[in-house]
């Protein structure tokens, strides 16, 4: 499967993203003069080779009227005074106008020269900044004014990522645990603690951390990219990885600033997985089977009872629960309200998978859903035995009967 795998070590801005996918781009030129056809007033995109730390990589400067926006990291605790005053009298130099509603960046958008998907995933990555935004001020999306991310600078940014997503098409898009950073960044409410509230709220249940380096590493744009695109958080899957591309950051730390993107082909449905279990033998059947529906409403993807023979010639039950990593925390904690057990074992396995998808097929006995299973060049296709099950009791037939209408 293509596989996009971002790297966060040093956090994640717009344009350090746009950067790197414009480095593994084939035909560099003709994205960036598509990116200054997009028909945005004033703005113009550009890029150019430099290094961090003896690494080579590309950086993407975004201009409004030939001027750049400035970062306005709080980069200290101890003379405050004059840092915050010096972040007080900045003056943007360009059009920001910090009026922009949802509708206007709707209104932006509909209107540039790019593909009904980029402007759909456009807008998408907008929905989840109005829906931080608003959970952060309390105000519903409506009322929701956009500051930084609403600047023209920052449309560019978000638009381009966007392009470029569907000039490289990946299949599927991963991202490693994200460094937000520390310390507090000046923004248009105010001086604000790294990472900035809606920032926070965008990487809710996304593997986090803070490092050594003091200054917004994770800005809202990138932190609503990732969340976007990124299908799962955590290591990188084996993969062959063909190319890599490197995105430079504006600021210069003691380690290369920059965000990093590998493409390549994983196994088609390769993922990790957490295996909890523990071992009961003081609940009664009903209690099992009570736990184990709780444990699929929680999120597992499959859970299952194994007998065995345990201490003291007790026989018991081996409960066995698989779930996704990110969600193992949860379904353990699931597991001991459920469950008496008071302790449980992890194995961390690679699963494979086929795709899924489902359609509706219609028979005599009324629509029937079909799941079809296909990769790794083979597909094979089933009803969904509930809807079968209803038919043949809704018809007075028997289950044969509805499967021969099939014509499996």
């Amino acid at each position: 499967m293509k596989t996009l795998y971002i790297e966060c070590n040093m956090g994640a801005a717009g344009d350090m993203l746009m950067a790197a996918l414009l480095a593994l781009a084939p035909d560099r030129g003709e994205i960036i003069a598509r990116l200054n056809s997009l028909g945005l007033p004033g703005v113009r995109v550009s890029a150019e080779t430099c290094a961090k730390c003896g690494v080579k990589g590309l950086s993407v400067s975004v201009t409004v009227n030939g001027i750049a926006e400035e970062s306005a990291d709080v980069m200290s605790n101890v003379c405050e005074d004059n840092a915050i005053e010096k972040c007080r009298s900045l003056d943007y130099g360009f059009e920001h106008v910090h009026d922009v509603r949802l509708a206007d960046i709707r209104n932006m958008i509909g209107g540039l020269n790019v593909s009904d998907q980029v402007k759909a995933d456009a807008l998408g990555v907008y929905g989840l900044l109005a829906e931080a935004e608003s959970h952060v001020h309390g105000k519903p999306v409506a009322d929701i004014h956009f500051h930084e991310v609403g600047t023209l600078d920052a449309i560019a940014d978000i638009v381009g990522v966007c392009l470029l997503m569907e000039a490289l098409a990946p299949e599927q898009v991963l991202c490693s645990p994200v460094n937000v950073g520390s310390g507090q960044v000046r923004c248009a409410h105010g001086i604000l603690p790294v990472p900035a509230p809606a920032t926070a709220y965008l990487l809710r249940d996304v593997p986090i951390y803070s490092g050594p380096f003091r200054g917004e590493l994770c800005t809202p744009t990138g932190a609503a990219l990732l969340r976007y695109f990124a299908g799962r958080f955590g290591g990188m899957p084996v993969m062959s990885v063909s190319s890599t591309g490197y995105g430079m950051g504006k600021k210069d730390f003691e380690a290369a600033n920059c965000l990093r993107v590998h493409m390549g082909n994983t196994i088609e449905g390769e993922e990790e997985i957490s295996e909890l279990s523990c071992n009961l033998d003081d609940m009664t059947p009903e209690a099992v089977g009570f736990a184990q529906d709780m444990l699929f409403d929680a999120g597992a993807l499959d859970v299952y009872t194994t007998p065995v023979g345990m201490k003291k010639s007790r026989p018991g039950v081996l409960l066995t629960c698989i779930c996704r990593r990110e969600k193992a925390e949860e379904i353990a904690a699931a597991i001991f309200r459920h469950t008496t057990t008071l302790g449980l074992r992890e194995t961390v396995c690679r699963r494979y998978t086929l795709r899924r998808e489902e359609s509706v097929k219609e028979t005599p006995y009324g629509p029937i859903r079909m799941k079809t299973a296909y990769g790794n060049g083979f597909s094979r296709t089933k009803p969904e035995y509930d809807d079968v099950a209803k038919a043949a009791k809704e018809h007075g037939v028997s289950i044969c009967e509805v499967l021969q209408n099939l014509n499996l």
